[in-house]
């Protein structure tokens, strides 16, 4: 499974570093509308699934619109908009579910679930179009991305050999703590080199605070999706990356991480 892993993650890495670096903004937010979409239809099968999918095929569909247009909202900066968007989501979504889920004693939760779904994965994907539109976009991409998943690899590893004490085995039993904190070592160790190297000019005091709590809000990400997983009763969001499941199970750290950097690069640093 582990040289599953590196084969996978080698093999995208030119296509990633050609995206962050020589693709564009359009470029960039036209392949997070792609993770978006994707992300989404595996999120609602494992939210979704004991639900009849005739009956709920609205809610998948009004997330991927609602989602794709919040996207590209943020890409033009409108970003007024999206909380606009997110309220009209709730009464088109409310609305619709009053016909077809009126005798259905569920359908608040399918509504609930529906407005999660935007929320967690296009919604925080869209913090990843502000950091590559703002000023050092592709910088604090780069920063980002790299202390993310260092933190991935080094809580994996740190795990695997060292692991003794669970986590949060309701959750997930296979976390545990020497895990969680090899994550946060590795987690500091590639963010200070690449702050060393390419952002120097900012203050260490603050950039470890913004490391730590990026790494932080990873795993809580990485359990969140643990625990969705977990009331579905399966093991990966999907099977379109060997090695490492679905688009979600790559992403679920990201997706929690990213809010946390736009707010320190747009009101700390």
């Amino acid at each position: 499974m582990h040289l599953k892993r590196w084969i996978t993650g080698l093999a995208a890495l030119p296509f990633l570093i050609w995206l962050i670096s020589k693709g564009g903004c359009f470029v960039f937010a036209a392949v997070i509308s792609i993770v978006s979409v994707v992300a989404l239809r595996e999120y609602f099968k494992i939210v979704l699934y004991s639900t009849n999918r005739q009956r709920t095929s609205f809610i998948p569909l009004l997330s991927y619109l609602i989602g794709l247009i919040i996207i590209w909202a943020v890409y033009r900066k409108f970003t007024d908009i999206v909380t606009a968007l997110i309220a009209f989501n709730l009464v088109v979504s409310g609305m619709i579910s009053l016909f077809k889920f009126r005798a259905d004693k569920d359908a608040p939760w399918l509504v609930a679930k529906q407005l999660m779904g935007l929320i967690y994965i296009p919604l925080f994907l869209s913090y990843l179009v502000f950091i590559r539109n703002g000023q050092d976009g592709i910088l604090w991409i780069y920063y980002l991305l790299i202390v993310v998943f260092a933190g991935d690899v080094g809580a994996l590893y740190a795990g695997s050999f060292l692991g003794k004490h669970k986590l949060c085995p309701a959750v997930s039993p296979g976390k545990t703590i020497e895990g969680s904190a090899g994550g946060l070592i590795t987690n500091l160790a590639a963010g200070a080199l690449f702050k060393y190297f390419f952002l120097p000019e900012y203050p260490w005091k603050l950039s470890i605070l913004f490391i730590i709590s990026v790494g932080i809000a990873g795993q809580i990400g990485d359990l969140f999706e643990s625990e969705l997983k977990r009331s579905a009763g399966i093991k990966d969001s999907g099977g379109i990356l060997p090695g490492h499941g679905g688009i979600l199970d790559r992403i679920d750290a990201l997706l929690f991480a990213a809010p946390v950097a736009w707010y320190f690069k747009e009101y700390l640093f």
